[in-house]
Formats: structure tokens, sequence, C-alpha cells
């Protein structure tokens, strides 16, 4: 006997979707896109004091929705409304519409239990009302849920929706005006037609976090000119960086960097993190007639540039310095270990070439640089390097072709050993795979291959040392806590001192070996007997990977659990990106 059958919507769903949005801030930011879709010009949001039970507001100025809408498209789950009528920019001002799951309605759910919409479209005024605790019921279908839905008449000519979020979750920190006006500059404070209101104040260049920068000056014949621009913390990619141009409150033209992109030693990811304008309403008269752009040749905005590309260049070289210097000394402990083995005579021209390095790859994550440092510091060991450096010392500063060759040669020289020495280490890793695939290797095999490639831990660990005193404490201990009779219990310690000035206690397991609680808790015991002679010692256990009863909550800061198989894949993704970026300088 055949019957139908057809999907049923989980009530909890709801509170699914609500929960996908990581903070408060990212979750009415969604709302904020809603308005965007609606080709709104204005979004007033207004947020509570803390802990207080006023509600939070998103209102603005869009088309609305007329009674139809809210029925058949606003719920609707997961209505992706770029999919209807292969529609991706919005009727009136023609903007890329943001709205893509046909969720964000239920964004506001995460912050409070309680959400009324009250939209206003042709003439008709709709207020629909969603109480989250209708949803908790797990016996009811979704679908079967009545949702009070109230319609009036209203003026032909009022438009807009408002969305009213009451009794706010305690459970969560309420949103913060200021990093809600951090995530939202970002995404629409180019905008020239779309203001958003936070607590009534206007989104602007200070709500961008990193370091502001104003200087107004006095230029003969054009007046007062202003400059303001934010360098951004971090390593978030602003949207629509650079600096615009703005004449009697209209932006003129699109952003630029004052041509600061053809300086060669102001790095364009830094240049990625400026977010500015200059104003200059004395240049109202060199403004195209649409707006679009200044005047070819105007001497006053000549002036104008060359006097704000000056400021600019002097901030952002200053910022550059220092964000290399504290990235060094990050990394100068590391870096000191290493120097202090090669000869003396080769030390300054390492610490040159490690600062042309730090600032070739500015920008890139604290591990990548941290590997490329561990790769170059071993092609100092060298003699291919010494013998083009030779050239490079012979030849006098009037023989500029010969001096201009030799320095050529060192380039390539430099960009192939690194090259070799990232080939090299990604072909002891295949032969490490191997190793680790076999069955029948033991601890004590895998150990002398890390002990003698200590990168492959990572980049914070290439530079450890383990001293023969270290070696012998080891041996001292074990010999003393595993006498022959327990010989087969001796675990494969292994301990070292990092950079930082802690220790690094490492138990292998053998490659076949499941990490349990068990094997955590015996590392715990050796670190805690090695304690009375050593303090701040951070334990790693390797082996097959960890076994199911490691439940991830139970381990602590200090102990970290890992496979081979993962130290291995880590370690190839970080020397392919090397390669990949090496073959692309070459």
């Amino acid at each position: 006997m055949s019957q139908n059958a057809r999907f049923r919507v989980d009530t909890k769903l709801t509170s699914l979707l609500a929960a996908t949005y990581r903070s408060s801030e990212v979750a009415l930011k969604e709302l904020v896109d809603n308005a965007w879709d609606a080709d709104a010009e204005n979004v007033y949001i207004t947020l509570p004091e803390s802990l207080s039970n006023d509600p939070i507001i998103i209102e603005d100025d869009g088309f609305g929705m007329t009674p139809k809408e809210v029925q058949n498209e606003y719920l609707v789950i997961a209505n992706d409304r770029r999919s209807r009528k292969d529609v991706v920019l919005t009727s009136l001002k023609k903007r890329k519409i943001k709205g893509k799951k046909g969720i964000g309605k239920f964004a506001g759910l995460m912050a409070a239990h309680a959400m009324t919409v009250e939209t206003k479209s042709r003439g008709h005024k709709t207020s629909l009302h969603i109480d989250r605790t209708t949803f908790n019921k797990r016996d009811v279908d979704l679908e079967a849920i009545d949702l009070p839905l109230e319609v009036n008449d209203c003026n032909p000519t009022e438009k807009g929706t408002k969305i009213v979020l009451s009794n706010l979750s305690q459970k969560f920190a309420f949103p913060d005006p200021d990093k809600l006006k951090q995530l939202l500059v970002l995404e629409y404070g180019r905008q020239t037609d779309f203001n958003i209101y936070v607590n009534a104040e206007t989104l602007n260049i200070e709500d961008i976090p990193g370091q502001t920068f104003s200087e107004t000056t006095e230029i003969p014949e054009i007046g007062p000119v202003k400059l303001r621009f934010t360098i951004a913390d971090g390593r978030q990619k602003l949207k629509h960086s650079g600096i615009i141009l703005r004449v009697d409150g209209k932006v003129v033209g699109r952003a630029s960097y004052l041509g600061l992109e053809q300086d060669e030693i102001i790095p364009k990811k830094l240049l990625g993190k400026v977010y500015g304008e200059i104003e200059a309403d004395g240049l109202s008269d060199d403004v195209t007639a649409d707006w679009g752009s200044i005047i070819e040749n105007s001497k006053s905005f000549q002036k104008v540039e060359a006097w704000a590309q000056n400021y600019l260049r002097d901030k952002v070289n200053a910022v550059f310095t220092r964000e290399i210097s504290l990235s060094k000394a990050r990394l100068q402990r590391t870096i000191n270990m290493k120097l202090e083995k090669l000869p003396e005579y080769r030390r300054d021209f390492a610490r040159k070439t490690l600062e042309k390095v730090l600032q070739k790859f500015y920008g890139e994550s604290e591990e990548k640089i941290q590997v490329i440092v561990s790769v170059i510091l071993e092609t100092f060991e060298r003699d291919e390097y010494w013998a083009i450096i030779q050239e490079i010392d012979d030849a006098t500063r009037s023989d500029v072709a010969t001096l201009a060759d030799a320095l050529q040669e060192f380039g390539l020289v430099d960009m192939a050993i690194m090259m070799r020495q990232a080939k090299v280490r990604l072909a002891i890793l295949d032969e490490l795979d191997n190793l680790i695939n076999n069955p029948a290797t033991l601890e004590q095999t895998v150990h002398v291959v890390f002990e003698k490639n200590l990168w492959l831990l990572g980049p914070e660990y290439s530079l450890i040392a383990s001293n023969k005193s270290l070696v012998r404490i080891i041996a001292d201990y074990q010999n003393k806590k595993f006498p022959p009779s327990r010989n087969k219990k001796r675990p494969d310690l292994f301990l070292s001192q990092q950079s930082s000035g802690k220790y690094l206690l490492i138990e292998f397991k053998r490659p076949s070996h499941k990490i349990t609680r068990q094997d955590e808790s015996q590392a715990q015991e050796y670190r805690d007997d090695l304690s009375k002679k050593f303090k701040n010692i951070e334990i790693l256990v390797i082996g097959k990977e960890r076994h199911q009863s490691v439940e991830q909550q139970y381990r602590t800061s200090s102990l970290t659990s890992t496979s081979y198989a993962d130290i291995l894949s880590r370690s190839r993704s970080e020397l392919q990106w090397l390669l990949s970026q090496l073959m692309n300088e070459k």
C-alpha cells in the first residue's frame, strides 16, 4: 500500500537559524542588509542601555512590504530573493542584493525573545508579531503556527519598515554601539545614498578600529583643506579603502591612494588598510558637471593632492616602521638563537636580509612569517651565499655594472636556495609519511627524525634548543623512574627550551598508537616530576590520533595532543605556500 509523505519543519529551526550569527552585532547587521536590499536611504538603530528593559529598534525608509509580500515572501523560509526572476540588483537604486539565504528575518531572534515587524507600502500598514517562545514546543509543526498579523490603511506616500526587538535575551551580551559601528562602517562607510545612524550618531572614519590621523592646512586660492584617515588595526581587509575627495559635502570620484601605490617601499597591503577623506570646498569650481571627477589638469587639485600625499606618506611610513619593529621584536629571541650559531662575519648580513624579508611579506600571518624566517635562517649556513656576497663586497661604487650584476645574481641565488630548502623539507615529509604509515615503526625512530628536524612541529618550535644538559637530565630521570625491570614501560621523552624561555616536553607514541586520557595523564605526571627542576613546562603528546575517550573540554592549555598526520599536513601546506610565493617572485 503506497502513501504520500512530506517534509515537516521542526519549530526549533528558528532557534538554529538565529544561532548562526556569532554575535548580536552581526545579527543586527543582517537586518541592516535587509534595509539596503529595500532601497532605503536612511537606517536608524536605537540600542538600549545594558541590562535595561528597553527594546532594540531598527527603522528604515525603504520600499516596505505589502500584506501579500509579507505572506508570500517574508514568511517563506530560505526564500532567496536573488533567485526570483534572476534578480541580482534592487529595482530603484540598482544596488547589488545582499540577501543570500532568505533567513535574515530570524537574525533579531538571536538577541531577543520577541520581534515585531511594522512595514508600510502602497497605502497599507502591516504589523507582524513573532514570539520565540511559540517555537519552543517541539510537537508543533512550524507551518501550523498562527502568527498575529494586523493590516490597516495608511498614507500612500508612507513607506519603510520598523523592527522592534523586545524582551532581550540575558544569555548574550547586549549589542555594543562601538562594535556595531565598526562592523557597519567597513561595509557601508563609503555609500553616499545609504546613511546609518546608531543612537542618533552617523558612521565616520573614527569608528574603524585603528590609528586615526587628522591634519588641516590653508592653501592659497583654495582655502582650508582637511585630511582625515584611519590605518586599520590587524589584518582585516577594508572594503573601498583609500582616500576620497569631498567637496561641499559631496563625494567626487572614487577613492585613491594619492599616487602612493607607485611607492616601492610602502606595501600594497598596508595601503589597503587606509580609509579616509579630504575635505576641500575650495575645489567646487574644479569639479565636473556630474561630480564624477576633478577636471583634468586642475592646478588647484594638484596642490591639494601633493600636500595630502606627503602627509599620508609620512604617517603610513611611521606605522609601517612601527609594525615591522613589533613583528621583529616578537621573533627576535628566536632569531638571535639561530644567529649565535653563525660566524660573526655573517650575522650582520643575516640581520639585514631578515629585515627585508619582514618588509616583503608584511601583512602575512605570524605563522607564515615564522615559516619564512625558519627557512631563510637555514640558508645562511650555506656557502653559496658568501661567494656572491664576496663579489658584492669587491665591487667598488665606481664599477656600477659589476655591482648590479652581483646584486642580481645574489637575488637569484637567494631565491634558489630558499626554494631548494623548501623542496628538501617537502621530500623529508614524504619519507616521514611513509614511516608513520608503517605499523612496525617505533617511537624511538620518529623521535630521532623529529629531534633533528624540529621545524616539523611548526615555526614556533623550529629553533628550540635541546642541549646536552637537558638530554642528560631526561636520561637520568628515565633511568631512575624506569629501572631495567620496567624498561618496556619507559616513555620516549624529549625536553627542550623554547625561545620564549619556556620548556617543551614531548612524549612520542608509536605512530600506530591512539592517544588516550591515560596517556595524557601520564605525560602530566612526567611534567610534574620535572617541574622540581624546571618551571613553565608545556606538554606535547604525539601519536596516531586522539582516542574517542579524549574529550577536548578536559584538556588544559599547557597540554596539547596531536597526530603525526596533522603535523605533516600543516607543514606541507606551509611549505607549498612558500614555494608558490617564491615561484611568483621568480
